[in-house]
């Protein structure tokens, strides 16, 4: 739904879902047509609950432009609580107590997550290992060793249940804790050839989506669940990634995010390790172990155990400077746009930065989604 300005109904926040019609309401409300999280999130804030929400929605979409708007039929929500009934899942909404600590402060943070396996890793600290799905051998060795060792150091490892370093992540991290945010629902198993691996992370650790149930995925909701990954995290690991490829999205993400971004470095001529030379070039710390990950973050405990560095003397700790300079600035545009289209020109005047420093940060948020271009040079979020 257009994000037009309208008088709200109320001004009362959004109370906590603790009955199960709010719930239900909630559900309903966010897959109604047209209603994202941001609209979700403002309606509810404008309303105080999803009930008063979904009786103002047809107005609201009236004065957007859009006639005979059709709520979410109750059927629909209700087939899709009976299929997580049994298939096991379990729903967690936002503001209560299970939903994990580290999403809450995102703008975009999921309003509830369907569940499969052990929420209790949600509570844990974590770290996000991701990478090509045609890993090389190298990087899938190195995946399962970062894995192998930063759980043994106490993190959960998430991922994206993908092909390639992905699986090899999951694999290793089965013993000491994994999660996998999946782009479909948590029901639907992609690819099908980590059928096995699903049900281990379904038996040990936990599977995870902000999908419908028995939805299938297509290309659009994996940049969605790539902000999940990184969210989830206190850093991202990127262990292989061409120079465009999924795994830079969700870099981008956890600097938007505030997290700290990781690379492996790799052969020049491998085009699988562009993407890592790159972000190590613009300041992300180079990853050699394990012991350079824990480093670079704040230790969980006195008494962890300790991951052996390797022989060779450690180069000067780099700064994300750079990256954190991009990241900065894409939070900058997206705090001066909004649904209203605004001239180019007066972005720039306003952000007081030259064409040249916004064009690529302007090109990166089209491409994420995140903003559109519209004629006449004008810019919107979206």
């Amino acid at each position: 739904m257009t994000e037009k300005d309208h008088n709200p109904s109320s001004t009362h926040p959004p109370l906590p879902p603790t009955s199960e019609d709010e719930q239900f309401s909630r559900l309903r409300l966010l897959r109604s047509r047209r209603v994202g999280v941001t609209t979700y999130k403002r309606l509810l804030t404008e309303h105080g609950t999803a009930q008063n929400a979904l009786a103002a929605l047809p107005e609201v979409a009236r004065a957007a432009g859009v006639e005979k708007y059709q709520i979410c039929p109750e059927a629909v929500i209700q087939a899709e609580l009976n299929a997580a009934r049994d298939a096991g899942v379990r729903l967690i909404m936002h503001d209560t107590p299970a939903y994990p600590a580290m999403l809450n402060d995102l703008d975009d943070a999921p309003p509830f997550l369907w569940v499969l396996g052990d929420p209790a890793l949600l509570q844990r600290p974590m770290i996000s290992l991701v990478g090509a799905r045609n890993a090389s051998s190298l990087g899938t060795r190195m995946a399962k060793a970062l894995a192998r060792d930063l759980g043994a150091a106490g993190y959960v490892v998430v991922s994206g249940m993908a092909r390639g370093v992905d699986t090899a992540a999951h694999l290793a991290a089965l013993p000491t804790g994994t999660v996998a945010v999946q782009a479909g629902g948590v029901d639907v198993i992609y690819p099908v050839e980590n059928a096995d691996l699903a049900r281990d992370i379904a038996a040990s650790g936990l599977r995870i989506s902000e999908q419908p149930m028995g939805l299938k995925p297509i290309a659009r909701h994996f940049p969605s669940r790539n902000r999940i990954i990184s969210g989830l995290s206190a850093a991202t690991v990127v262990v292989e990634a061409a120079a465009k490829s999924g795994s830079l999205i969700t870099a981008r993400d956890a600097l938007d995010q505030g997290r700290d971004v990781l690379a492996v470095p790799g052969n020049p001529f491998d085009a699988r390790a562009a993407g890592c030379n790159q972000l190590i070039r613009e300041g992300a710390t180079l990853v050699r172990s394990a012991a350079d990950v824990l480093e670079a973050l704040t230790p969980l405990s006195g008494d962890m155990p300790e991951i052996p560095a390797p022989p060779a003397p450690a180069p000067p700790a780099k700064k994300n400077t750079r990256l954190q300079d991009v990241a900065a600035l894409h939070r900058r545009i997206l705090s001066q746009l909004s649904p209203t289209p605004v001239a180019e020109d007066q972005l720039i005047r306003d952000l007081a930065v030259t064409a040249s420093d916004i064009a690529p940060a302007l090109l990166d948020l089209e491409l994420d989604g995140k903003i559109t271009r519209r004629a006449g040079g004008l810019l919107s979020r979206a």
